[in-house]
Parts: C-alpha cells; sequence; structure tokens
C-alpha cells in the first residue's frame, strides 16, 4: 500500500535577483510517487525555459516528502461548460455565475474591477469578502511581515489522488492538458476550504482566454472566452465568508497536501 509520495513546487520568474522581484513566468504543483519524481522534476523545469510568457531566469522546484496519512482528501468539482464569444460577454457570465453562488454584488463588482485593473500577473490570488468586497490578504497581520500586494496568497499542495480515473473522468469530457487538469484540481482544493464561497480565474497565458467560476454549489463552470486573446494579464480571486480567519485560511491553502478524488462514471460530477 501506498504511504509516501513526493510533493514537487516550481515556481520561475524573469528579470528577478535571487527571485525577488521580476516578472512572474510560470508556477506548477504535483504531488507524485516516486517512479514518477524525476519525469516530473524535468517536466516542470522545461515548462519553466519554454513558456509562452516568456524564458525564466530564475527557477526554484522544491522536492518534499509526504505522508499520505496527514493529506486530506476533497472531491473533483463536478464540470460545466458555458460557452462566451467575446471577454465583455464571458465577464458578465462569471459575475452571474458569481452571485448565484452567494457572492454580493458589492463583491463581485470590486472583484472584476481588482483583476481587470491588474497591469501584470500576481504570483497568488487575492481573498475578498464576499459580502463587503474588502480585501484581505493584504491586510497586516501581527507578527507577519507587510503583505505583497503583487503576491497574494497561493493554493498549494494539491494534486490527483488516482491518475487513471481521473484520466477517464477527463477524456469523456474531452479535456486535456495542463490548463484543464491544473485549474480543476486548483478550484476543487479551494471549495474543500469550509470559509470559501466562490473562486474567480483567467489565465495569464497570452494564447489561452479561458476561465471559470469555482463553487461548492454550483461546481467547476468553465467559461470559454474571458479576456482578449495575446493578453499576458490574468489572475484569481478567492471570495470568502465575511468573519473568515484570513491566517487559518492561508495556512490551509498553502500548507495543507489536499488529495483530489475522482467521481466514477456512475456518480454525479
Amino acid at each position: 500500500m501506498e504511504r509516501t509520495r513526493f510533493s514537487v513546487k516550481m515556481r520561475s520568474s524573469l528579470g528577478s535577483v535571487h527571485g525577488m522581484g521580476g516578472r512572474h513566468i510560470s508556477g506548477a504543483e504535483r504531488i507524485v510517487p516516486e517512479k514518477s519524481l524525476e519525469e516530473t522534476v524535468c517536466e516542470m523545469l522545461r515548462r519553466a525555459r519554454t513558456h509562452e510568457r516568456g524564458t525564466a531566469d530564475f527557477i526554484q522546484i522544491k522536492v518534499e516528502e509526504l505522508n499520505l496519512s496527514k493529506a486530506v482528501h476533497a472531491p473533483l468539482l463536478r464540470f460545466s461548460e458555458i460557452k462566451s464569444s467575446s471577454k465583455d460577454e464571458g465577464r458578465r457570465i462569471a459575475a452571474e455565475e458569481l452571485e448565484a453562488a452567494g457572492v454580493s454584488h458589492k463583491a463581485v463588482t470590486a472583484g472584476m474591477s481588482l483583476l481587470g485593473a491588474l497591469t501584470d500577473s500576481m504570483r497568488g490570488a487575492m481573498v475578498l469578502d464576499a459580502e463587503t468586497g474588502e480585501r484581505l490578504d493584504t491586510l497586516p497581520r501581527p507578527g507577519t511581515p507587510a503583505p505583497d500586494p503583487r503576491r497574494g496568497i497561493r493554493c498549494s499542495s494539491m494534486d490527483i489522488a488516482d491518475e487513471d480515473a481521473y484520466r477517464r473522468f477527463m477524456k469523456a469530457r474531452g479535456l486535456y492538458g495542463d490548463h484543464a487538469r491544473e485549474a480543476m484540481v486548483l478550484a476543487s482544493k479551494v471549495q474543500s476550504e469550509p470559509s470559501t464561497v466562490a473562486e474567480l480565474c483567467w489565465s495569464d497565458d497570452p494564447g489561452y482566454v479561458t476561465g471559470y467560476v469555482g463553487s461548492r454549489k454550483n461546481g467547476y463552470r468553465r467559461i470559454t472566452v474571458m479576456k482578449d486573446l495575446g493578453d499576458p494579464v490574468g489572475g484569481r480571486i478567492f471570495f470568502v465568508r465575511h468573519g473568515t480567519d484570513t491566517g487559518k485560511y492561508t495556512g490551509y491553502m498553502e500548507n495543507t497536501p489536499v488529495l483530489i478524488d475522482t467521481p466514477e462514471e456512475g456518480d454525479a460530477a
């Protein structure tokens, strides 16, 4: 019986000094068995050096052995897709989906404005109060350094529990490649934290215009067009319940290993 896996994390940037500053290029997360470790590390290195956002000059790859008994299991979100033909239409649909998931109109408006105003991609996610729209990840916390608004919080340490079941599930829905996999895994971990109301995301890859809204209520709602082709700026927001302890929330997102269970084909998904 499998008792351990390895957490592999990569982040890369361009124009930084020892990884501080510069432009974010790419990041990736996997939790893999030992037999897949070397291949995974090589894939991440290649990705950082050949990414469409640029060729990274700083690449950090971290490998850590994990005891699987300490991992949390969470279900893969239900998948559905909404067609949109333009950025404006896609973002209007996303706003409607967020409100349907329980985010207030005020918070949706604030979130759309914050993401739309970005001039470069963040390394993590903004955290907004789903009721008031206040940005929480930039508020100072006692005993911690001043938050960097360009960083946000990172959802980290997650992967699929059963690779074969996941591939069958995605193939049946015509979904392939890293974008869909990483988005659905991340969205599923985000929703496994009870304080999360919904998530909004669109990609920072210039050639990938798709985004999504995630929620426990409505699942993973893929929206086909949410930005203009060639736009290198993307981002994500976690909308959380009013009164959420952001320190505990950040700790779960960044440090708790989560394995995502794929539903059987006969189950609702």
